[in-house]
């Protein structure tokens, strides 16, 4: 199992980049509160597939724990039940945790795969906690870091029922974006430190500070990302989905805060280019991030000038969760630089 750790720390990996993806489509389509409960979806395991299903009608059976919509709020099963002619208040709980009574199948199962994709790399964590136990007695860092990205995974389970049970609540949604980060660097710091090629790179102090700057600046980018998604959020709750135009009628300071400060990463990220191509440091990862970086500008002018073209959202949000990979490992690598 030893020799097949890195391979089991890079599946892990990319299944939280794929929660990412999945997170960013449900973002895209509008699915977020698509199951309004958690864990289950209208208390089903598997969710509903029309609206029949959670409409309250005579001589219908229901689980206990089923949510059903009626008079356009959510009502509980408090027991097993057959309906009779008419509705007895008596058997139904109303549902507070929020008010959002719709049902759309679409966004149902784009959210229920979203909570799907999580599941699965839970399992993948387990799988990364039983092999990092091999390690005990050599290497006490991989289980411990193993622990505390698995933690964390959990951390972020809660943070999803939250966010949920807030009717996407900005500051859990950006808490909830940057733990996943932490999450990341934490896998990346993982795969650096079992690595059996590490290259000794040429070490630069003024390279060192921006990419130091550079990660900072991409965390504050993202978090401010997340504010404006949820602005454009509430633009499609008032305005309704196919009204895309109106996503960004008059915005406030922080999405005009994320457009300018695209402007100083790009600059900390040229700079960075420029010093490791002028002074020959033979970091690779400096051109992929200026790609990054360029993807990312593209879309946001798609998604401002050209009204969200389909999968720009998904691909902006994923770019710039890579971004901060590749940034960190980056980082990695040029502090080991400097140790040898």
């Amino acid at each position: 199992m030893k020799k097949h750790f890195p391979r089991v720390v890079k599946i892990t990996l990319i299944s939280v980049y794929l929660i990412f993806l999945a997170g960013a489509i449900v973002r895209m389509t509008g699915s977020g509160m698509g199951c309004p409960d958690w864990p289950k979806c209208f208390g089903y395991l598997i969710p509903p597939t029309s609206e029949e299903q959670i409409t309250w009608q005579p001589n219908k059976e229901f689980k206990k724990g089923m949510i059903i919509v009626k008079d356009e709020a959510l009502f509980v099963a408090e027991n097993d039940l057959t309906t009779a002619a008419d509705f007895d208040i008596n058997n139904w709980k109303k549902y507070t945790k929020h008010n959002y009574a719709k049902f759309n199948k679409y966004h149902t199962w784009t959210e229920y795969i979203n909570r799907l994709a999580s599941v699965i790399s839970g399992f993948v964590f387990l799988l990364l906690l039983y092999s990092a136990f091999k390690f005990r007695k050599e290497n006490k860092k991989i289980p411990l870091i193993s622990f505390a990205a698995f933690f964390l995974m959990m951390v972020e389970a809660w943070l999803g029922k939250t966010v949920v049970d807030t009717n996407l609540k900005p500051t859990i949604i950006t808490i909830h974006m940057v733990l996943g980060l932490v999450i990341i660097a934490l896998l990346l710091y993982l795969l650096f430190i079992i690595s059996d090629n590490k290259k000794t790179f040429k070490y630069h102090a003024l390279f060192n500070k921006l990419l130091i700057v550079s990660v900072v600046f991409s965390l504050i980018q993202i978090a401010m990302g997340t504010q404006v998604r949820q602005f454009i959020d509430e633009q499609v709750k008032l305005f309704g989905f196919e009204n895309k135009q109106y996503s960004l009628m008059n915005p406030s300071f922080k999405f005009y805060f994320h457009r300018s400060f695209t402007i100083a990463i790009v600059l900390v990220n040229f700079g960075m280019l420029y010093l490791n191509e002028i002074k020959k440091l033979g970091y690779k990862l400096v051109n992929w991030i200026v790609f990054l970086i360029i993807l990312e500008t593209i879309t946001g002018i798609l998604m401002y000038y050209a009204d969200f073209p389909v999968g720009t959202q998904a691909i902006h949000l994923l770019a710039g969760a890579v971004l901060f990979g590749l940034q960190f490992y980056l980082w990695m690598q040029s502090r080991n630089s400097k140790i040898t």
